[in-house]
């Protein structure tokens, strides 16, 4: 029986903050003693068109978040939640659901579909809620029913589809859907608003239409209807048909060839002169089919390409019509695009998409661009420079070097003059295509560049003028100097040319991090990231000196920020940002220093400094662990090694704080990395801290609200702890290798159809073999036997991995490596377990045939371990 719960909800809305805090403290203890009577209660409220707007909306809003949440553990526990309800009190609600679809309130209607959406998502796939696509369709066919219910019919449908998978319907109940949704979408039969609903739900329920569109005359009609569609005379109703397209063009390419000139009429009369929203989808469509034939070509370009899906070459064969109607868009710019990383309009959809259509056909394309280059980059009008400029940016990614380099070698002298352009945008975008320039068309390590010992000093004048520009220009230019020094990576003597230039630009930078004239940190970030990877890239024979000179320059800046007024929740994260960007320009700069016995001096000269610091920023936030300072000291246990052993008693307590950090799971991912960082580097000198360590781990493991893309990492600590104590981890075996074993029986259920949860199975799988692996190096020189209970167990799983023909190759490296270590540690005491292995003969064989030198110098290993088992 529901209960009377309206004047809750209305003062749960109150402005009196007492008023409003008992109620919620009502509705939430009501919630938790007594979740079916809560959740009718709220449908009733819902459904009951004599209740206030007000209480309605709450209600509706409190239901949907009692089935659904972002975070995945905790949208497990509300799907559990309602499974539990009995089968009478869920039909009850359910009823009172689908009554509400016929309110004459569109909210309390568009509330009630997202909700049955997400009981659907919950019950169709366990095929319960049989009888809800029949009832739905019945409010399409039966005679005199309002335009309301069909509109709210109609986005339950598409709601539903959105949730399920297309495995969930059977192909009678496909078809009645798809009929009754493109026969709303009929302009003589049904009003805008029925229309609209109808077009949206196509679009979510495209992915159901399989068979439909291997029926050649069924997939005319759908084709015909969506296009008559996209010609409405309600701008709505013809951007949705517009996305119906975009939708078809990535779902079913193979089957588009008859459809492409009415297509490409469609989308060209759109872009030409349509209202913005619509033209941008009409892009979109052809972004799409570049999608789908740049992917096609990566397949055909594979070992393992085969027949597949035909490849049309749509792209090629509109070239020399898409090309020009996409230029054109880049002439349509806004006043102020370029301050506003959120604007999205037709000259950047325009150029994304000419961006793609490079990649997919390669050099055809640059003599259909060069000519609008030319013709528009001396023009007094700053748009036609502008667009000029990003025509050429567009296209650096596809053509051959050998097809743009004398195209840019002859107009690099012409960018760089843009950079003085009297316009903000046309500045903006010269800098964005010189950052395109250096990151595709510089390489010396790969033998190619456009930079040269000629033209590399004007380059960087010009690039540390600009980045005195303003800060949108400025950050762009931070791009550039990034790439450029990227470029310059293991280049080797080519590498020294940028040497000279490294004092000045480091003053640069940093003088670009210190401006105080931009209004968001932007500019800051990029110029921090820009040092980081001018550090990284530097020869450091010829660097040492100004990276050791940037060090306490660095260090000092982390020291001014616990000087700052902090009077708000915005100043503390300024303080934050601020903090992080400089905890990682040390990391990069202990890990630069810390590479040769030359220049390690230096990071030990100021490590006792640098950690201090590093403390102190984890005393600014005593919530939580700094993501970024936490990664550094990983990088100086790296370069101290047994030495860190002193900063262990201070440290311990923001290692604890960094294990249970559950909400902020990178952050708890990040400090079980450092975790083996320190194992690394203190080895048997960690033990006095190893039991807490082993008891934050293993409960991360058993916590069902930590995210899972953390527990991977942990399985491998394991392995990181056992082989710096060695035979002393005998005390955590009777923990970790039960957890260790029911990993590898969740990895044998994995549904291997999901692409997500496939690699988080590699990452799973590879976790637990390297745990395995440290764990039977640490007891190798004695106690081995701990491990031989667990032996046979192992050895299912290696064969239950190598059985798996698709497997990531990283995961093989790892199920060779324990293979062999198992052979190493425990010797002739398992011989009967490789006795009759023939599985491990063939994917040895296998990998002795690799390319992959390191896998065949492991396989050849593990060869050898077992084979001295055999004989022995």
């Amino acid at each position: 029986m529901a209960m009377e719960i309206t004047q809750i909800l209305l003062s749960a809305q109150s402005a009196d903050a007492r008023v409003r805090t008992e109620a919620e403290t009502s509705l939430k203890q009501f919630q938790e003693q007594n979740l079916p009577v809560f959740l009718l209660s709220l449908s009733f409220e819902l459904s009951n068109n004599e209740k206030p707007t007000e209480s309605r909306r709450l209600a509706g809003i409190i239901l949907k978040n009692s089935l659904d949440a972002k975070d995945a553990s905790r949208k497990n526990i509300l799907v559990q939640q309602w499974i539990g309800i009995e089968i009478a009190m869920k039909s009850q609600i359910k009823e009172l659901l689908l009554r509400t679809l016929a309110s004459s309130a569109q909210e309390a209607w568009h509330t009630s579909a997202q909700v049955i959406a997400k009981i659907a998502s919950i019950e169709i796939p366990q095929k319960q809620w049989p009888e809800l696509i029949a009832t739905l369709l019945n409010n399409m066919t039966q005679r005199d029913q309002p335009s309301s219910l069909k509109q709210a019919t109609l986005e339950t449908l598409g709601f539903v589809c959105e949730e399920i998978s297309d495995q969930d319907l059977v192909q009678d109940e496909v078809n009645t859907v798809l009929t009754a949704v493109v026969q709303g979408m009929s302009l003589a039969e049904h009003s805008p608003e029925v229309r609209l609903a109808a077009t949206r739900a196509l679009c979510n329920a495209l992915g159901f239409a399989h068979s439909n569109f291997e029926n050649e005359m069924e997939r005319n009609y759908i084709m015909k209807v969506v296009c008559e569609t996209a010609l409405s005379k309600e701008v709505d109703i013809r951007k949705a048909a517009f996305e119906c397209l975009v939708s078809i063009a990535s779902t079913y390419y193979e089957v588009l060839e008859p459809y492409m000139q009415t297509l490409f009429e469609l989308t060209s009369n759109a872009v030409k002169g349509d209202v913005e929203e619509v033209a941008l989808q009409a892009v979109e469509f052809w972004s799409s089919i570049c999608d789908e034939e740049i992917e096609l070509q990566e397949f055909e370009s594979s070992e393992s390409a085969d027949s597949g899906s035909p490849h049309s070459r749509f792209i090629e064969k509109a070239l020399p019509a898409l090309v020009p109607m996409l230029l054109e868009t880049l002439l349509k710019q806004e006043e102020d695009q370029d301050q506003d990383d959120s604007t999205w309009n037709i000259s950047m959809a325009g150029g994304t998409c000419l961006g793609l259509v490079s990649r997919t056909v390669g050099d055809p394309i640059v003599p259909l661009v060069m000519p609008f280059v030319e013709d528009n980059i001396r023009k007094p009008d700053w748009h036609s420079r502008e667009a000029a400029t990003y025509a050429l940016g567009s296209i650096l990614d596809g053509p051959t070097f050998e097809k743009l380099s004398p195209l840019v070698n002859a107009g690099l002298d012409f960018l760089l003059n843009l950079m003085k352009d009297e316009n903000n945008h046309v500045r903006d975008t010269t800098a964005w295509t010189l950052t395109r320039v250096f990151e595709l068309l510089h390489s010396p390590a790969n033998g190619f560049s456009v930079l040269s010992p000629e033209n590399l000093p004007r380059v960087v004048k010009v690039l540390l003028e600009s980045i005195q520009d303003v800060p949108n220009v400025a950050e762009k230019v931070c791009g550039a100097i990034y790439y450029l020094a990227q470029g310059f990576e293991d280049a080797g003597t080519s590498a020294s040319l940028l040497s000279p230039y490294l004092p000045d630009i480091m003053t640069y930078l940093l003088a670009a991090a210190d401006r105080t004239d931009s209004g968001d940190s932007k500019l800051r970030t990029s110029a921090y990231e820009t040092i980081n990877e001018v550090v990284r890239c530097a020869n450091i024979a010829e660097a040492s000196q100004i990276i050791a000179q940037l060090l306490p320059a660095i260090m000092n800046k982390l020291a001014q920020t616990f000087e700052l007024q902090i009077v708000s929740l915005d100043d503390r994260e300024k303080q934050s940002d601020l903090q992080a960007s400089l905890c990682g320009v040390l990391q990069v700069i202990i890990q630069k220093l810390s590479n040769t016995d030359k220049t390690k001096p230096i990071i030990l000269q100021y490590a006792d400094q640098i950690m201090l610091l590093f403390l102190r920023v984890f005393a600014c936030h005593s919530s939580t662990v700094h993501e970024e300072a936490m990664l550094a000291i990983g990088a100086l246990a790296y370069a101290t090694g047994a030495d860190f052993l002193k900063y262990m008693p201070e440290f311990y307590k923001y290692l604890e704080m960094g294990l249970q950090n559950f909400e902020e799971y990178q952050v708890c991912a990040v400090t079980v990395g450092v975790v083996g960082d320190i194992c690394r580097a203190l080895d048997d000198k960690v033990l006095p801290f190893c039991d807490g360590i082993m008891e934050l781990l293993l409960n991360d493991l058993r916590s069902e609200v930590l995210h899972r893309s953390v527990k991977p990492p942990i399985f491998s600590c394991f392995g990181d702890v056992a082989l710096a104590v060695g035979d002393r981890f005998e005390k955590y075996v009777s923990y970790a290798l039960p957890m260790m074993q029911g990993a590898a029986e969740i990895c044998a259920q994995m549904d291997t159809d999901d692409e997500e949860l496939m690699e988080y199975g590699y990452q799973l799988k590879r976790s637990i073999f390297e745990a395995y692996s440290g764990i039977l190096q640490g007891f190798k020189d004695s106690k081995s036997e701990v491990m031989l209970p667990y032996a046979s167990h192992l050895m299912q799983f290696i064969e239950l991995v190598f059985k798996d023909r698709q497997r990531d190759e990283s995961v093989t490296k790892a199920a060779v490596a324990v293979t062999g270590d198992l052979a190493d540690a425990l010797g002739p005491n398992i011989k009967l377990l490789f006795k009759d292995r023939a599985f491990l003969n063939d994917i040895l064989g296998e990998c002795l045939q690799s390319d992959d030198e390191q896998l065949k110098e492991t396989a050849t290993w593990t060869q050898g371990m077992i084979g001295r088992v055999m004989v022995s």
